[in-house]
């Protein structure tokens, strides 16, 4: 993988609780995978994440600035930072976006917006020197989620301390070999599943270095393949979660999510991610039950398959919730609300 020189724009401005750090950084040249350049995993700390946003539509800024300064208010967030995939994003854009992020966050951890190398969906998984934390959340950028299942979520992810290396987040799917056509299919299942989507999925940070920098020819190949579909680099990290642990992920319930960009979102038109179709607009994610989507998706695992060798996707079940009320509905107040919960008139 190239890469090449780093150029950091730094404009530091006092606030009344920290400094504001806006940094615009164009990383290009050979050093993602120089092992000397990164921390050593034994020098990351445990008790806090990164937040690695991914970023492309300027229409969704207005969405960005409430995302981040949920994370960014967050007790166990070491930074957030926006990698913004889009080339054709002006620079001065930009800079406004990481200042604005910054001034208007209730929070007290850092957030920075950083242009990616290229518009390859690969790039969201370069390892990245400045990391310091054990675990990095890895999340679109039209996904909002309560700041106590964001806490949740990360508390199981730390708690799987004889599997650590299991993927744990919010969203899932499957893949399934299709018995008449004898071919691998994308998929979800009410009671199983073995991907966890990059909508929000905590992970252990060496796993940028493993997906973008070890496997050899095999994994170059299927690194191109995303590129080739613009698409799936999500699933080709279960694969090398998976292929690591031997083991499926770990799926989370969640309080409270709000899915900006599902296409079922009524009276706002959406929009796909940019790079996928180049400003149309599409439907976004399996929900939108569009027969190309899931061909695609399907595509690349029979393809990652193929060049890997091997089919390292297992399946996992059930989910982890952090209490169980009750269930019944109850009339309180003219309304149906669950039996359990209190009802101020």
């Amino acid at each position: 993988m190239t890469t090449g020189k780093v150029i950091f724009i730094f404009i530091a401005v006092a606030s009344s609780r920290f400094f504001i750090v806006f940094s615009l950084r164009l990383l290009s040249g050979d050093h993602y995978c120089d092992l000397t350049r990164l921390p050593s995993p034994q020098a990351l700390r445990s008790d806090q994440f990164t937040v690695l946003i991914n970023g492309y539509s300027e229409s969704r800024i207005p969405i960005l600035q409430t995302v981040t300064g949920v994370y960014s208010s967050s007790p166990s967030v070491a930074a957030v930072v926006v990698l913004w995939g889009n080339p054709t994003t002006p620079a001065k854009t930009l800079v406004e976006l990481s200042h604005n992020l910054s001034i208007s966050s209730p929070g007290d951890a850092p957030i920075s917006v950083i242009r990616q190398p290229s518009s390859s969906l690969n790039a969201r998984f370069l390892p990245r020197p400045w990391i310091s934390t054990r675990a990095v959340l890895i999340c679109d950028d039209d996904i909002e989620v309560d700041p106590k299942s964001i806490q949740f979520a990360f508390e199981i992810w730390k708690s799987r301390s004889n599997n650590p290396e299991q993927l744990v987040g919010l969203f899932a799917r499957s893949h399934e070999l299709d018995l008449t056509s004898r071919t691998w299919i994308y998929t979800v299942h009410p009671n199983r599943y073995s991907i966890l989507l990059t909508k929000f999925m905590f992970m252990k940070t060496e796993y940028l270095y493993e997906y973008s920098c070890e496997g050899g020819e095999s994994m170059a190949q299927a690194r191109s393949i995303v590129d080739e579909m613009r698409n799936c680099e999500d699933i080709l990290m279960n694969f090398v979660a998976a292929n690591k642990t031997g083991m499926g992920p770990v799926l989370v319930g969640a309080k409270r999510v709000r899915d900006w960009g599902d296409a079922r979102n009524e009276g706002v038109r959406r929009r796909g991610r940019g790079l996928r179709a180049a400003g149309e607009e599409v439907a976004v994610g399996l929900s939108s039950r569009k027969k190309g989507h899931r061909r695609r998706r399907g595509d690349c695992i029979k393809e990652f398959h193929r060049v890997l060798g091997k089919m390292p996707l297992t399946y996992s079940y059930g989910k982890m919730v952090d209490s169980i009320g009750e269930q019944g509905l109850c009339e309180k107040g003219g309304k149906l609300v669950f039996c359990d919960q209190q009802t101020v008139f």
